[in-house]
């Protein structure tokens, strides 16, 4: 029952994060186009990719599995990744007739999620395995 406390939690700070910063993405980049739903689940996907390095059995900074998985990973990642807000935007473009840009946003969300996911990893092995 603890770890959906913690999963709550960190959704909750997560959620309130992805608000923020998609606004303030989309104040600078514009609304036209969800470029701040782009950003966070970019950015989400890097920091997920991070704390499994680091944070996992082999990374550098052991934490309990609780505090990594629940609060930080399924918590603040989940509640700070916007997959629904991708899909109902991309629905939103489809629906208006913008077809390129929908094919846009998938392209580029899939692709730079993927990348980023890998990148996060890539980072915490080098972390991992840096002199303490």
């Amino acid at each position: 029952m603890i770890a959906y406390v913690w999963i709550a939690c960190g959704g909750a700070l997560g959620s309130m994060a992805r608000y923020w910063l998609s606004g303030v993405v989309a104040r600078h980049l514009g609304e036209t186009f969800p470029w701040g739903t782009i950003f966070v689940n970019v950015l989400g996907s890097f920091l997920i990719g991070l704390i499994a390095s680091v944070m996992g059995p082999d990374g550098r900074w052991l934490v309990p599995v609780w505090f990594r998985q629940h609060f930080l990973m399924l918590g603040i990642c989940g509640g700070f990744t916007t997959f629904s807000s991708f899909s109902v935007q991309t629905l939103n473009l489809v629906q208006d007739g913008e077809w390129l840009q929908a094919g846009g946003n998938v392209i580029v969300s899939v692709i730079a999620c993927l990348v980023a996911v890998w990148a996060g990893h890539a980072v915490g092995l080098k972390f991992n395995s840096a002199p303490a």
